[in-house]
């Protein structure tokens, strides 16, 4: 019979964290009202913490609309199978008053109803499955349903912003908080 190990990944407090990550700690429990666990695991990393952190609020400040961006974030969170992040960008995008349809559709990695989010999601599968290369016919697929060159490029940042963070919570095993419990995903689409 072997031996559980413990996680190499805690669920650091502000007070245990590395003093590098407890600023950015501070700053998102404040923010939200409570410190998520994943944040508690990744700050094992101060830097993959501070960064993510930050690159994400500069994905939240790019020219893509709230939900052109929530639609890129779920389709990187759905393929790689994060379910605390498919339950927190449920909860962002419920938050934002996004139809239930839509929220499902994203869930079940279905094609969209709203055909300009549609694009989205499948230009951001297209620069996965062809790592970046898309050739002009989803480029110009992309453009013909109102975006833009530079949301083309946004879209990308979105993908590594992420993808580092799918990757990071699967790895360190980031339990769902009790307050995501209502938007709680089950996998992938089978």
């Amino acid at each position: 019979m072997s031996e559980i190990q413990p996680s190499p990944f805690p669920d650091h407090t502000v007070d245990t964290a590395p003093a590098a990550a407890r600023r950015s700690m501070e700053a998102t429990a404040k923010r939200l009202g409570y410190l998520p666990a994943p944040v508690a695991r990744l700050a094992t990393s101060p830097h993959l913490l501070d960064g993510f952190l930050r690159l994400s609020a500069m994905f939240e400040s790019t020219t893509l609309d709230p939900l052109s961006r929530e639609t890129v974030i779920l389709t990187i969170a759905t393929r790689n199978g994060c379910e605390v992040c498919v339950a927190m960008h449920t909860a962002k995008l419920t938050s934002l008053g996004a139809d239930a349809a839509l929220i499902e559709e994203l869930r079940g990695q279905q094609p969209l109803s709203d055909e300009r989010l549609e694009a989205v999601r499948q230009f951001t599968l297209e620069v996965l499955a062809t790592t970046g290369d898309v050739g002009d016919g989803p480029m110009k697929s992309f453009l013909d349903r109102g975006y833009t060159a530079q949301n083309a490029l946004e879209v990308v940042m979105g993908i590594g912003v992420y993808t580092m963070s799918t990757l990071a919570n699967r790895m360190t095993g980031a339990p769902l908080d009790d307050r995501l419990a209502p938007f709680a995903w089950g996998g992938p689409a089978a």
